[in-house]
């Protein structure tokens, strides 16, 4: 945690149903309590009844009001644990849709950058981790900020001295539970860390298992799996540690505070200062009112490992947010200008603290095929990720009708067909994957993707074909033509104004990629905006223009 916070305010404004789980959790407290109160009155009245001589027949209300607080606080348990199975359920659905979306908004860029084991390990195994949270702490929390005033308040009004004491050494078990939680938070951190180096480090491994297999070094890798596994298995222990630590100082401090009642109580109760009714009800609610407190600083641990993939998770949204209005993903889409260019201005990007891009400017006219070059690392693709609107940046993207920019309007999704350097083909049928995003039906879009896999120089490529996942089945450059085509199939059933493509040919031999270049200048000629990034010599001398991060100039 960025801080030792009771809620993060950020799960209210992301997850509506987090309001009507405190909301329900609120009610409930207040049952709990008054069951808790009642208890101890009618134990008391019970003792000192039976003490007093009563008979059964006088006591049997107050036997019959007893088992009632009983039965009302079983309810109340049940229904808490009920109510957070429940809410813990629907927040982590809210946040998975909100996360996700805001995965689709940031784009495969940031996927790469940040690695998919990472998104993978958050919106996984980092959200069930809630469950804790919601089950075992918020529940905790609730019943101490509604218990516990209430508590003290029955206390004081019955026993003064009591109370004193209870006010007192009440402050010491929330210092302590900060205190822990600082220490806490510093580990917890670095566990969640570790198992996500964990799941990035078994992903490298399974991804490229068959490469590894071929050169006879697949069990190279296990030192590092076992490297890794021994760093989260460490971590995790000291983490456990402090957990059984905290837990035992929690209890040392309760339980010091209720055995100073109890002495103070029992020394007045031999001097005839307090009543015997008075002193067993303040004896038996003095454990009621440490008992919240002290389960809440032994659940947080139980939290720990959600909130510590909160913050990711709100990060990750957060950074989704910061995308311009104009350029995220599901921005309302307008029909582009007639024959507009794409104008970029002074455009910035950064990554970090590291100025990626700074004051770039160019324009893309329609009809013609740009290649956008420089050097490795120059920032060619984070440029397209801001086109795309999957960075965050400083300066202007727009679509502008004429060189004043007169008519100019932001970009938005559906301007766009993209085909980046990894095919990212999924498990499913090749026209599936062409089509991927298609409205229309399976037999009206099947002309489409025959043609568009023409157009990518993969006709031969049967459209019925079943791929495995992450498309296996497929050569690397048939994949990488399947993925062009699908960027084609784009263009071709929404006329997308842009065409672009990162190193399209890095995996074609010559032929194919010439076909390819006669595609593209196809696309251009049907008056689309095609860019492309290359370093091949055979894509560099067929465009119509380059443009260098080092300048521009024409072929």
């Amino acid at each position: 945690m960025a801080s030792v916070r009771p809620i993060d305010p950020r799960l209210l404004r992301r997850a509506r149903a987090m309001r009507g789980f405190l909301a329900g959790g609120a009610v409930l407290a207040l049952l709990q309590t008054v069951s808790i109160i009642g208890f101890a009155w009618f134990v008391s009245r019970l003792i000192t009844g039976a003490i007093a001589g009563e008979s059964l027949t006088e006591l049997a209300p107050a036997f019959w009001a007893l088992a009632a607080m009983v039965a009302l606080r079983a309810f109340t348990v049940w229904a808490m644990d009920a109510t957070a199975a429940a809410g813990a359920a629907r927040v982590k659905s809210q946040l998975r849709v909100a996360v996700l979306g805001a995965v689709r908004r940031l784009g495969p860029d940031w996927a790469a950058w940040k690695g998919s084991a990472t998104a993978a390990t958050v919106i996984g195994p980092g959200l069930d981790a809630l469950d804790g949270y919601f089950a075992k702490y918020l529940p905790q929390l609730v019943l101490t900020v509604v218990a516990t005033p209430l508590l003290v308040l029955v206390v004081l009004v019955n026993d003064w001295v009591s109370a004193l004491i209870v006010v007192i050494a009440l402050p010491l078990i929330p210092i302590f539970m900060v205190l822990i939680g600082l220490a806490t938070q510093a580990v917890q951190r670095k566990q969640w860390e570790s198992l996500q180096r964990l799941s990035g480090a078994f992903l490298d491994v399974v991804g490229g298992l068959s490469t590894l297999k071929i050169f006879g070094r697949e069990r190279r890798q296990l030192a590092r799996i076992h490297q890794v596994t021994d760093e989260y298995r460490v971590e995790t222990m000291k983490v456990l540690r402090l957990s059984f630590l905290s837990g035992f100082v929690l209890e040392l401090a309760g339980s010091l505070s209720v055995a100073l009642i109890a002495v103070t109580a029992g020394l007045r109760l031999l001097d005839g200062q307090l009543g015997l009714g008075v002193g067993l009800f303040v004896l038996i609610l003095a454990p009621e009112v440490f008992l919240p407190l002290r389960n809440v600083g032994a659940q947080f641990h139980a939290a720990a490992d959600g909130v510590a993939a909160s913050e990711q998770i709100f990060e990750i949204i957060e950074a989704a947010d910061a995308l311009p209005a104009g350029e995220q993903a599901d921005a309302v889409h307008t029909v582009a200008p007639h024959g507009a260019a794409l104008r970029i201005d002074g455009l910035g990007i950064r990554r970090g603290d590291r100025q990626i891009v700074d004051d770039f400017s160019a324009s893309f006219e329609p009809g013609a095929v740009t290649v956008l070059s420089g050097r490795s690392g120059a920032g060619k693709s984070s440029i397209i990720a801001a086109i795309q609107g999957f960075l965050p940046y400083e300066g202007e993207i727009v679509l502008a009708a004429a060189d004043d920019g007169s008519g100019a309007r932001a970009l938005t999704a559906a301007d766009i067909a993209w085909c980046g350097q990894t095919p990212g083909l999924a498990a499913g049928t090749v026209a599936d994957n062409v089509a991927l995003g298609s409205r229309l039906s399976a037999h009206d879009r099947s002309p489409l993707v025959r043609a568009s896999l023409g157009l990518a120089s993969a006709a031969a490529i049967d459209p019925a074909l079943e791929l495995g996942v992450a498309g296996s089945g497929l050569s690397g450059g048939q994949a990488q033509r399947v993925a062009i085509a699908r960027a084609f199939y784009r263009r071709v059933e929404l006329g997308t104004p842009l065409l672009i493509l990162d190193e399209p040919s890095s995996a074609l031999d010559a032929a194919t990629e010439a076909e390819l270049i006669a595609s593209l200048r196809s696309a251009a000629a049907d008056g689309a905006i095609v860019i492309v990034i290359s370093h091949r010599e055979a894509v560099i001398a067929a465009a119509d223009r380059v443009v260098s991060l080092e300048g521009v100039r024409h072929a």
